[in-house]
């Protein structure tokens, strides 16, 4: 199936200049989101997770189907502030500033295996951020996981752990 094809591309947003990839079309046609997620899951089953990690907040669409079909845990990475009880934080460094993530204080178990889940995976930064904060807390991160790679903007190189994604765009 040509995933692709459910795949919209949004000029100018969030900001001019930026062409964003938009999973809606995707979401909304059964046959193919199915097929995006068990073709996922028989790429993430290899690492045999615990756990995924879904990143706010396309990646909780991702993770939580995922999580489903490979029975396994779904904890979520957010934003700072957005999670309730207790939580560990991660500062990182963005191309025009700082920002940070957060997960539940329990959420992850020292040695757990896990692997990180987004829609999308551009410049890394927010990824690695993640696998960061994950291994901070003990977590055996095995991958990282999207839907979409933006392989010109090199955002691989900046994840330390394997990377499967199941559409590449190369401009």
């Amino acid at each position: 199936m040509d995933l692709k094809s459910h795949i919209r591309g949004i000029p100018d947003f969030p900001k001019p200049g930026i062409l964003f990839y938009d999973i809606s079309p995707l979401l909304a046609h059964p046959q193919a989101w199915r097929h995006a997620v068990e073709t996922m899951a028989a790429s993430v089953k290899e690492w045999q997770p615990d756990i995924l990690v879904g990143i706010e907040s396309r990646g909780f669409l991702a993770a939580a189907p995922l999580a489903y079909v490979l029975d396994c845990g779904f904890v979520m990475c957010r934003k700072r502030g957005k999670l309730p009880g207790e939580t560990i934080g991660h500062l990182y460094e963005l191309e025009y500033g700082s920002d940070a993530i957060e997960i539940q204080a329990d959420a992850i178990k020292p040695g757990q295996r896990v692997v990180v889940v987004d829609d999308l995976l551009a410049t890394g930064g927010t990824m690695a951020a993640a696998i960061q904060l994950l291994r901070r807390v003990g977590a055996d991160v095995r991958g990282a996981a999207c839907f979409i790679e933006l392989t010109f903007l090199g955002g691989r190189d900046k994840i330390d752990a394997p990377v499967t994604s199941l559409m590449q765009y190369d401009s």
